[in-house]
């Protein structure tokens, strides 16, 4: 038995790498930073036309019905070209809540729009995965929606959001509803854009026609395996970047990838990031057909990348020595999404308690 990608997962993989060599070179990822914008408009559109956007909707609605693995593959490439265009929200959480909760008429409505691309869904979970700060969180009353919902993901410009109350029950808020208001919030990754939402009486309508709870877990779950395999995509570019600088960079006469000292930095940054792969690979797999692990195997892989991943980025930036701080070098998108990465749907310190608790080595909060 192999355990390893099929023929047409690494097809998938090497056209989403081949486009994205193309559409998400640096200079682009920097024009939309300076200019802080929410996307590159460009580069969505040449997903939509891979079928991204539908990869986890349904066929019934026009979605190309593939796995959470397949999905991974793909963030993996978006995290290696730091590409600035929503997906985790509107590609992947957002259709597993539809699909999962929504009524016949919403998924109807909303999954065929998604999954061709005409329509950005939002996803406003954090306090669910993150945990609650204080003055946050949503009340829901009726069909109206009160509070305030932090670092919602993919929700600056989205045309219907997927929002968690503090109950855990799960609404579709559509994006010009009156009394909804959103600012963007400062990140130190600008190839992303985070949200916060207020809500004055909001107008939703409730995703209910299913086990809501769990849809969120799976939510969750689904969101955390997409960051790690994010970061995955982020540190291997960062080691790629540093190898190749120790290669042509002089010191004493001597590229600096001759010393050992150096070397040891390289092969370790390798060594450290490497078993993260088939660990987000399983736990894309388990998320697929083993549902009992899905939840500590997303919880393991969001940890294990959250801590790999920011020894990568401090490593490779070390390498690069004084150049490595400078945006000549361009470091600091791929370091400060790493970062991002790290926090989004809970810190490792969180994950890694979720994951005891799972297994009944602590008590659950």
């Amino acid at each position: 038995m192999e355990f390893g990608l099929s023929e047409d997962q690494k097809l998938l993989q090497e056209s989403i790498r081949g486009t994205l060599e193309r559409v998400s070179p640096l200079d682009r990822v920097r024009k939309v930073a300076e200019a802080r914008e929410t996307e590159a408009p460009e580069i969505r559109q040449a997903l939509v036309e891979l079928g991204v956007p539908g990869m986890l909707v349904p066929e019934a609605q026009g979605g190309m019905g593939m796995t959470l693995l397949d999905a991974a593959l793909v963030s993996e490439m978006l995290g290696r070209f730091v590409a600035p265009t929503p997906f985790i929200g509107t590609g992947v959480m957002a259709p597993i809540a539809i699909a999962g909760a929504g009524s016949k008429a919403q998924q109807e409505a909303w999954l065929p729009k998604l999954a061709s691309g005409s329509a950005v869904a939002g996803v406003a979970v954090s306090e669910k995965a993150s945990g609650s700060r204080d003055g946050a969180g949503i009340a829901a009353s009726g069909e109206k929606l009160s509070g305030r919902a932090l670092f919602a993901i993919d929700a600056a410009a989205a045309d219907i959001i997927i929002v968690a109350d503090k109950a855990g029950g799960l609404h579709l808020v559509k994006g010009d509803a009156k009394g909804l208001t959103r600012v963007r919030l400062t990140s130190i990754d600008l190839t992303r854009t985070l949200t916060e939402l207020q809500f004055d009486n909001v107008e939703a309508e409730a995703l209910s026609s299913g086990d809501a709870g769990a849809v969120l877990s799976r939510m969750i779950d689904a969101g955390r395996v997409m960051l790690a395999a994010d970061t995955l995509g982020a540190g291997s570019m960062m080691i790629e970047k540093a190898v190749a600088y120790a290669g042509e960079r002089k010191q004493f006469g001597r590229v600096i990838g001759s010393f050992q000292a150096v070397k040891h930095m390289c092969a370790e940054m390798a060594s450290e990031l490497e078993p993260c792969r088939s660990l987000i690979w399983y736990a894309a797999h388990a998320f697929d057909v083993i549902p009992d692990e899905a939840s500590l195997m997303a919880a393991h892989a969001k940890g294990m990348a959250g801590e790999v991943g920011r020894f990568v980025a401090r490593t490779a930036t070390e390498v690069h020595g004084g150049m490595g701080f400078t945006d000549l070098m361009g470091l600091h998108y791929w370091f400060k999404r790493i970062g991002l990465d790290r926090q989004l749907l809970g810190s490792p310190e969180r994950v890694r308690h979720e994951a005891a608790a799972m297994q009944g080595w602590v008590a659950a909060d």
